[in-house]
């Protein structure tokens, strides 16, 4: 009771003690980060070594200590980087008549079998949506064998407005183009095309070939391990020709998808591509940084705050630009998470549990920097109390809500409501559940070994703003800049709302740091015995 009293009586100052946080320190980092110079900070780039390094001295400056490999700031991430040839062949025929297709224009994608040339000749079988869940009653595999097959399917899932059914509007992993590639190689398909329409996605075309039109760093396979021919994309309008040629249209292949009696539908149609592959080994880098906590017991546990550093780098030239900044995709988060260190380590009373500071490789590849991390942890997940994400936040001034979708999964939730509570803020719902950002970002690894772990952003009500700024902008940010060299740094943006969400997260990791008890998730949560099975009850 005494130990409650005084953690109660503590939290007014322990709010007092995020004042120091500077959003022009965040912006300092953002402006410099989302510079020309660092060339988009591509995953093994010299932008990317140079990103890296930045915020590894700014830990240190901080007076962190190293949690890396070999008593420095970076854990190491072996990588291999695979990069689609543009000569790189891809058709479709059937009964004698053959369409090909054009990269970037019709199709992107990579081989995922790390080496030089991938050759896919193969039926088109049709799978739906690509999502074996036995838990909503839901198989579109019906247990064909495809093997040697290529997969064609949607992304996205079964619409429904049941929260009890693949999350009602919200978008859950199955609906991710990482669960499909996923559930496909563990069948044993040769290759995968998934069938683009900016509804089904939640973003354009643009998005996709930017994003998949360049170099994919990969995690090395396993010896022996099966691998995809090709993990691709067909634009709309290749995806049209392929239905056409099948017979049917794209609007009868989706209604069909949607169906819960749906089976595997042959499509008469043979897939033909020769991928070359150009393979090189990177070793990119996680940057770890760790302030000790105070108590003998405890200070062996760790709050985490994360933020992945990477973004796309220099790809196709937009409008004569080829630089893919990255300054709110996720300058932003990182600017957050390195001030967010520089206040922690100068707190006066050091809180009882550690604080790890983590900035990630790869996240833009499919999280493959922290999922590195999570099989290779340099504080074991039994004892890491929590993640706070940051990933890609507005620039555009402060809000009176704040968004934090995945924390009441968890036994951090009172907390959040309290520490919301005192700095006057509307905890919001998720605005675009269909979006499923709670599977898009590196929390999301945390979450798969136990950890908990979410995001904190931004809400929707910008004050001083009329009510629909946010879905403008919101709309405006994934029309136009998400994953294109338009993600610039302007000085003109409002760093007020990104700084109340440093404040908000080191709050929260402030009051977890000091608790005496083990965060976890909470009962019948798809997390839950991931965390049992580390060791956390």
């Amino acid at each position: 009771m005494k130990r409650f009293l005084a953690l109660g009586l503590a939290a007014p100052l322990l709010l007092a003690q995020t004042g120091s946080i500077s959003a022009s320190r965040i912006r300092a980092h953002v402006r410099f980060l989302a510079d020309d110079l660092l060339e988009g900070r591509g995953v093994g780039s010299r932008g990317g070594d140079l990103a890296t390094a930045y915020i590894a001295t700014q830990f240190e400056l901080a007076g962190l200590q190293p949690a890396g490999d070999d008593h420095t700031f970076f854990q190491k991430v072996p990588l291999l980087g695979a990069t689609t040839d543009p000569t790189s062949t891809l058709s479709a025929s059937r009964e004698g008549l053959e369409t090909s297709f054009q990269w970037l224009d019709d199709f992107v994608g990579v081989s995922q079998r790390q080496q030089a040339e991938n050759i896919v000749d193969g039926e088109a079988l049709f799978v739906g949506h690509g999502i074996s869940a036995p838990e909503f009653r839901w198989d579109d595999y019906k247990n064909v064998d495809v093997k040697g097959k290529v997969l064609v399917m949607f992304t996205n899932e079964p619409p429904s407005e049941d929260p009890k059914f693949f999350g009602g509007r919200a978008l859950t992993y199955y609906g991710r183009w990482t669960y499909k590639y996923e559930e496909a190689t563990r069948r044993g398909a040769l290759a995968v095309l998934i069938l683009h329409t900016t509804p089904t996605a939640g973003y354009g075309w643009d998005v996709v070939r930017s994003s998949w039109g360049k170099e994919d760093p990969q995690l090395k396979l396993a010896p022996g391990a099966h691998a995809l021919a090709f993990a691709g994309w067909l634009s709309q309008g290749a995806s049209e020709k392929v239905a056409v040629m099948a017979g049917t249209t794209l609007d009868t292949l989706l209604r069909a998808a949607d169906s819960p009696e749906f089976r595997p539908m042959p499509l008469g149609v043979r897939i033909h591509g020769n991928f070359l592959t150009k393979v090189r080994p990177i070793e990119s880098r996680n940057v770890a940084a760790l302030a000790p906590g105070s108590d003998p017991k405890l200070k062996d546990q760790a709050v985490v705050f994360s933020a992945h550093w990477d973004h796309l780098g220099v790809g196709s030239p937009v409008n004569g630009d080829t630089i893919y900044n990255g300054a709110v995709d996720n300058a932003t988060g990182c600017g957050v998470v390195m001030e967010i260190a520089r206040a922690w380590a100068a707190l006066p009373n050091k809180p009882r549990r550690s604080a790890l500071f983590l900035s990630v490789t790869a996240e833009e590849a499919g999280l493959r920097g922290s999922e590195y991390f999570g099989g290779h942890p340099l504080i074991p997940a039994s004892r890491l109390a929590l993640d706070l994400n940051y990933d890609a936040l507005y620039p555009f001034g402060r809000t009176a809500d704040v968004a934090v979708s995945g924390a009441e999964r968890t036994t951090v939730w009172p907390t959040v409501e309290a520490v919301a509570r005192r700095m006057n803020l509307r905890i919001s719902t998720d605005a675009h559940p269909e979006q499923g950002h709670y599977y898009r970002s590196d929390h999301f690894s945390f979450a798969r070994f136990g950890v908990p772990a979410f995001s904190l952003s931004m809400g929707s009500m910008f004050l001083d703003k009329p009510k629909d700024f946010a879905e403008k902008v919101f709309a405006s940010y994934v029309a136009r800049n998400y994953h294109q060299p338009s993600d610039e740094y302007r000085e003109d943006w409002d760093f007020s709302g990104i700084e109340e969400m440093a404040r908000f997260g080191m709050e929260i990791g402030l009051q977890v740091a000091n608790q005496d008890a083990m965060p976890t998730w909470r009962k019948g949560d798809e997390f839950r015995r991931a965390r049992e099975t580390s060791g956390v009850k």
